[in-house]
């Protein structure tokens, strides 16, 4: 114990302290939310317990079933169709099948809401309505909004399979369908699990879509007694219940991945070559790649532009230029502070001479894992009681009143924005830090430069385009959240997703088509991005 805490004394170092200030910075909410459940549950919790956590359990378990298994059916399909045959239009398919990712699942739930409603084409022509506002029509938006997070991962990794491994099992006797079932499936799950575990993350996260088709999930009871009920003690109860669920997601995922190993040898690898079909069978697999484009953007984007032709003249307005401006500028700024951590993170834990202390940016990116409903609610909290010790200085100390400084203001939301946002920064910015390996900095400092010149002269400009992807996803990122947007956001301030979910919940359906597309149209910057990042790989 001495000589630890010798080591400690004699390693550490400046940057150690600001790693540390930054995980503890970033570990705030988390922590609020851990202690907040020994100061036991709100008064209502025996009545939630009774009468509303078993349709949270209930509606939460059939969510997670029902969009694992239709996300895998269309992820994993449409990678292994367009990584092993050639079908029209192939390149075109390949980033189309990504761009379902660019409409957030509330938006989708509110064009299918159209699609399916009264009057509308679908209905007219099949002669009755069909009822998608219940669980089964989330299930079905949920999965056709997530499936590219099992697509893009599962066409990475089967692009990059050997080619070997299909020509053995073909000279062993075994046909196409057999091999991918037998030997490519199952050496492929570290690759699709690992997509279906950030397809359950979203469908936790969820807020407008479950609330808009009247499903009550965990995210949802967590508004209804922070709002509703005026319990942050038993919003916090529930937060917690909702992150040990995901804790348990990533245990099971981390102990999946670790009973097998699935390295390929590298030794005469040769890449999966794609296989020219039949006209017939070549037609059949390219409608079986269309319908999840069709269903997943197409339909929905159609609705959205019939609506807006509709609605825009009501709509357009100076009001709708200025929250569109205030969207951008919002997002503009949590990107800019979210970067600048994920840097922090990243280069303080190699500045530092602590390796007890190397693994702590990682801790740092685990906001992304929790909901950002509960999130919200780790930021209010102790956001609530610095600015209670805040006034009650000033007023000793100077005799004024003030106001709140973070709760209820920008300061709060952009600090939301980072803590769940910032492994989506800091990922891409640690693979191009990778690459560059090590040699140039140790030459840098061979010559006498310290770690921020270094960082300045050769590492900055090499990982620029890194780092201005990260601040394109995290944009992207924050263009859409809602749940945490909800929650946080002061009155005086707005955003396009705000604001489609504002005229959604008041049955101006048609009026939420124009705010729905601007965030669509932004949201296709990182798909194109994406597609040529694994096409280039």
């Amino acid at each position: 114990m001495v000589s630890i805490i010798n080591t400690i004394k004699r390693d550490t170092n400046k940057w150690s302290i600001l790693l540390l200030a930054i995980v503890l910075f970033i570990s705030i909410p988390i922590l609020t939310i851990a202690f907040g459940i020994f100061e036991g549950p709100g008064e209502t919790w025996e009545h939630i317990v009774s009468n509303l956590l078993p349709n949270y359990i209930t509606n939460t378990f059939y969510l997670i079933l029902g969009t694992s298994l239709l996300t895998l059916l269309f992820g994993v399909s449409a990678a292994w169709i367009v990584s092993r045959y050639t079908v029209p239009y192939g390149k075109v398919i390949e980033w189309l099948l990504i761009v379902p990712l660019a409409i957030p699942s509330y938006i989708t739930a509110y064009a299918y809401a159209g699609i399916f409603d009264y009057g509308s084409f679908i209905t007219t022509f099949l002669g009755y309505k069909v009822d998608v506002m219940n669980s089964w029509g989330l299930v079905f938006v949920l999965s056709i909004s997530l499936y590219p997070y099992i697509y893009v991962a599962s066409r990475a990794f089967f692009t990059s399979q050997s080619n070997n491994l299909m020509e053995a099992s073909k000279l062993l006797g075994a046909g196409e369908v057999k091999t991918f079932f037998t030997i490519i499936l199952p050496i492929a799950r570290p690759a699709f699990v690992g997509g279906l575990l950030l397809v359950l993350m979203e469908v936790l996260n969820d807020y407008g879509a479950a609330k808009y088709y009247g499903v009550t999930t965990f995210t949802t009871g967590i508004f209804r007694s922070w709002f509703s009920l005026e319990e942050p003690e038993t919003a916090i109860y529930l937060s917690a219940i909702l992150v040990g669920i995901i804790l348990v997601l990533i245990t099971i995922e981390k102990w999946q991945r670790k009973r097998i190993g699935y390295a390929n040898s590298s030794k005469n690898h040769t890449k999966l070559k794609k296989l020219s079909l039949p006209n017939k069978s070549k037609y059949f697999l390219f409608m079986a790649v269309l319908l999840p484009i069709l269903v997943g953007f197409v339909f929905p984007v159609l609705q959205l532009l019939y609506w807006t032709y509709l609605t825009f003249q009501s709509v357009f307005t100076t009001d709708f230029l200025s929250i569109a401006m205030e969207t951008f500028f919002i997002a503009s700024i949590a990107a800019f502070f979210t970067v600048v951590l994920a840097l922090g993170l990243l280069f303080f834990a190699q500045w530092n001479r602590l390796s007890y202390f190397d693994m702590l940016s990682k801790v740092g990116t685990l906001g992304y894992a929790i909901p950002g409903a509960v999130i919200a609610v780790g930021v209010l909290i102790p956001t609530l009681f610095f600015d209670k010790w805040l006034i009650n200085v000033f007023d000793f100390v100077f005799h004024e009143k003030i106001g709140f400084f973070m709760n209820g203001t920008i300061i709060a939301l952009l600090y939301a924005y980072t803590i769940r946002f910032a492994a989506v920064a800091y990922n891409p910015i640690e693979a191009s830090a990778l690459k560059l390996g090590t040699s140039l900095v140790e030459a840098s400092k061979m010559l006498g430069s310290g770690n921020l010149k270094t960082f300045y002269k050769i590492q900055f400009p090499l990982l620029k385009p890194a780092i201005i992807s990260s601040f394109i996803l995290v944009f992207v990122d924050v263009m859409k959240e809602l749940p945490l947007t909800l929650i946080l956001k002061p009155y005086s301030v707005n955003t396009l997703a705000v604001k489609a979910y504002e005229y959604a919940s008041d049955e101006l359906i048609a009026e939420a088509a124009l705010p729905s597309l601007c965030i669509i149209l932004t949201g296709i910057l990182p798909i194109l991005f994406l597609n040529r990042l694994i096409s280039k790989n």
